[in-house]
């Protein structure tokens, strides 16, 4: 990314900035799910949209036994910054679905010595790209006044995340009754438009430009993302949502692709191209804050 070589976080979004999206109408795919019950296909709902945050708290290495007077300890600055994170969580509405998460990568070099780098990896959630922004800023002053606690230096490095899922409903419905016919209607689950997930997709980027779908499919166990989600279930993991999507085609296709023009002619982009290219880059900011200064 430094080099110049690519310049977004998810595949379709470097592949939108690229114009590889400019000659595609519809875009459709099906993710796996663990928590699916007796339901084999589901559809609807939104996601969250999202900022990575790269965090590197820079502090005084001393001593921790003789000379930890002369430190300037970085740990304690992230820990306080997790703490005000903690903090902000009662301003959070339900209807925002904010999720604020991350991970601490480095916490120093040896625990006989006064931490004087310490990073964070961190992800800012929320419902709508409004919410993505104001979450964000809070955040940052959560990791600002971590540094000013102890003296320490702050490198706070925002990445651009993921846009909410739109689904288009003309295309959607397509897939519903695709699926009622494949799987049966006791196993078909369509949520409502507000039912968010709480999770991101770089789908939710491109869904933002041109109608798009994103159904969830069963054959999966674990916890998302864990060690130990695994594919249980292949039948219905891989091959019953490539034969909905087949079928889906077929319908868009058919009678001159009558389905498809429909799709597109009554389809209002929440955003162009430009705009949001405009807003992502926006979202890509590098700050340095010194709590001693």
């Amino acid at each position: 990314r430094d080099q110049g070589k690519l310049e977004f976080l998810g595949g379709k979004q470097e592949l939108i900035r690229l114009g590889e999206f400019d000659d595609v109408d519809i875009a459709m795919m099906c993710h796996t799910a663990s928590d699916m019950g007796e339901r084999k296909f589901a559809m609807g709902g939104t996601s969250n949209g999202h900022v990575v945050k790269y965090v590197k708290y820079s502090g005084v290495g001393a001593h921790a036994g003789s000379m930890p007077h002369r430190g300037v300890n970085a740990l304690n600055a992230a820990s306080f910054a997790i703490q005000a994170i903690n903090s902000l969580r009662e301003t959070h509405r339900a209807e925002d679905t904010v999720r604020i998460h991350g991970i601490m990568t480095k916490g120093g070099e040896a625990v006989s010595a006064v931490p004087a780098d310490v990073r964070l990896e961190w992800r800012v959630r929320s419902s709508t790209p409004k919410m993505v922004v104001e979450n964000s800023q809070a955040v940052d002053r959560c990791f600002k006044a971590g540094a000013l606690a102890v003296g320490a230096k702050v490198d706070i490095t925002t990445i651009p995340g993921y846009l909410p899922m739109r689904h288009d409903i003309k295309l959607q419905d397509i897939f519903r009754r695709t699926a009622v016919d494949l799987v049966g209607d006791d196993a078909t689950l369509v949520m409502p438009a507000r039912r968010n997930r709480g999770g991101s997709t770089d789908m939710g980027d491109l869904s933002q430009l041109i109608p798009a779908c994103h159904p969830y499919t069963a054959g999966a166990s674990g916890p998302g993302h864990s060690k130990d989600y695994i594919i249980h279930d292949y039948e219905s993991a891989v091959i019953v949502p490539a034969k909905i999507m087949a079928m889906v085609v077929i319908d868009l296709l058919a009678d001159g692709a009558k389905r498809a023009k429909e799709v597109k002619a009554s389809h209002r982009p929440a955003m162009t191209k430009a705009a949001y290219l405009k807003f992502q880059r926006e979202r890509a900011q590098s700050t340095l804050f010194d709590g001693a200064a």
